[in-house]
């Protein structure tokens, strides 16, 4: 198989013969149609610049509505939306403290994926 990475266009397979044993056992490992639809989703979540910021955010601190609203220049009303569509997602959590509501990540997977991510990026401006 020939790939450039620096090339927009993507040659197919020279090889004319399947590899059955293999095709077979991916398809055997496949997650379910459903799992794999509830993955996209997951990553269309993280596909808003103001919840990536947001993400950010939660991955540093544990904040509030407000004090978040105040990092990113935006409404609370603005950020509240966005919140709401990562608690959906099961991106974040959320805690009382009397009146106050304090956000952050939900759990140990999402501040590795963020992680993973930003380096994956970061990777790319050094070079």
């Amino acid at each position: 198989m020939k790939y450039d990475i620096n090339d927009e266009n993507i040659v197919e397979c020279e090889c004319k013969h399947d590899h059955e044993d293999i095709v077979q056992k991916i398809k055997g490992d496949m997650p379910g149609e459903e799992m794999l639809l509830d993955l996209a989703e997951l990553f269309k979540v993280f596909g808003d610049p103001t919840r990536i910021k947001i993400i950010f955010i939660l991955f540093k601190e544990e904040m509030c509505v407000c004090d978040i609203a105040n990092a990113l220049g935006m409404t609370q009303s603005a950020i509240s939306h966005q919140l709401r569509v990562l608690k959906q997602a099961r991106l974040v959590k959320f805690r009382k403290v009397g009146k106050t509501v304090f956000y952050s990540l939900d759990d140990e997977h999402i501040s590795q994926i963020f992680a993973c991510g930003l380096h994956h990026i970061e990777e790319m401006y050094k070079h």
